[in-house]
């Protein structure tokens, strides 16, 4: 039997990688796109060890000339587009960059795809960031959305103008709505990473504190490699639909922060309000962990998390990690790129 052929845009990121593996492991061919001036940084490919296995062409989202070359020369099986502006700060400082990368550059991929591949499958990285702050804390496949952030409606332009193609002109189009995900892979920029990664220095007398914004959002937290298994199975069924990918338990930042502390055996006291607040190693009688009014989102969501009911039933995708073991999973990670570097 032939292979099936999967393209990834933005295969070196978290979920690219992941899901790289997982299609490699499924017997597909795996090519990834990645920018031309891009940085040939493939640490997380080399890390899962399939950087041999992985074949990198160029692939620009802001150029529909190369979009539509990938495309029509591919003829791909599934197309999973995963490449971002994914911040959320940054999309404050560049929103026309921002709209272009996660909005026009979608519709240039559905366009090449019905004018040069109808029978490719399409996969479309949504955000839960789209629901935005809407009354209602849980977040399921028909709720209202309200976007609050410029990467927000940009994700939601997307989001919609991939359900007019695939009603419009019967295209195969998934879009998953994936709630807060992380990993071992997952870049420092990214809240639970960066506080991992600083209270593992600070464990090892490597850095004096952590700075951290509102440490009182609630976030809705899974594991990448679980959430790109819901990514795949979407592409496996007959119907093409959207879901919601989620853990369905909400923890706030300050928890999770306190969940760390106690994996690494750092006993953590807190003390003060407000930009005030801040935590003390109880051994050392040290400052360890600091609030910063820079740091703090100029829009914020307060309280999100999701209901993957839909994707329990259709998909039978339930998420395998809880939020302990992630933690575990990461700071083990961590510990070991340390212990590495001695």
């Amino acid at each position: 039997m032939k292979k099936k052929k999967a393209f990834i845009s933005g295969v070196s990121g978290q979920d690219g990688a992941y899901l790289a593996r997982l299609l490699l492991e499924k017997g597909y061919e795996v090519v990834g796109g990645e920018r031309i001036n891009a940085e040939r940084n493939y640490w997380r490919l080399k890390e899962l060890q399939i950087d041999k296995d992985v074949r990198i062409i160029p692939f620009e989202l802001l150029d529909e000339n190369n979009i539509n070359e990938v495309i029509k020369s591919g003829n791909y099986n599934e197309f999973y587009n995963l490449a971002a502006q994914s911040f959320v700060n940054k999309s404050f400082l560049s929103p026309v960059y921002t709209t272009r990368v996660n909005a026009l550059s979608v519709v240039n991929i559905l366009e090449a795809i019905r004018n040069f591949s109808s029978k490719t499958k399409f996969y479309q990285a949504s955000s839960s960031e789209m629901f935005g702050n809407i009354k209602s804390k849980m977040r399921h496949e028909k709720t209202n959305f309200r976007p609050v952030s410029p990467y927000a409606v940009s994700k939601l332009y997307a989001h919609w103008m991939l359900d007019i193609y695939r009603n419009v002109y019967g295209m195969y189009c998934c879009s998953g709505i994936l709630f807060n995900h992380d990993s071992p892979l997952r870049g420092e920029d990214f809240v639970t990473k960066k506080i991992i990664s600083d209270l593992v220095k600070i464990k090892l007398k490597k850095k004096k504190y952590l700075i951290l914004g509102n440490i009182y959002v609630r976030r809705d937290w899974g594991y990448s490699k679980d959430y790109v298994e819901a990514m795949w199975k979407m592409l496996q069924q007959k119907k093409a639909d959207d879901y919601v990918i989620s853990s369905g338990i909400t923890h706030n930042v300050k928890t999770f922060v306190n969940k760390v502390a106690r994996y690494l055996k750092i006993d953590l006291t807190w003390k003060g309000n407000g930009l005030s607040e801040r935590a003390i190693d109880k051994k050392t009688k040290k400052i360890i962990v600091k609030v910063s009014k820079t740091l703090f989102r100029p829009n914020e969501i307060d309280h999100a998390y999701g209901s993957s009911s839909k994707a329990n039933n259709i998909l039978k995708w339930k998420p395998k990690t809880n939020i302990d073991t992630l933690v575990k999973i990461m700071c083990e990670a961590e510990l070991e790129k340390h212990n590495k570097l001695k």
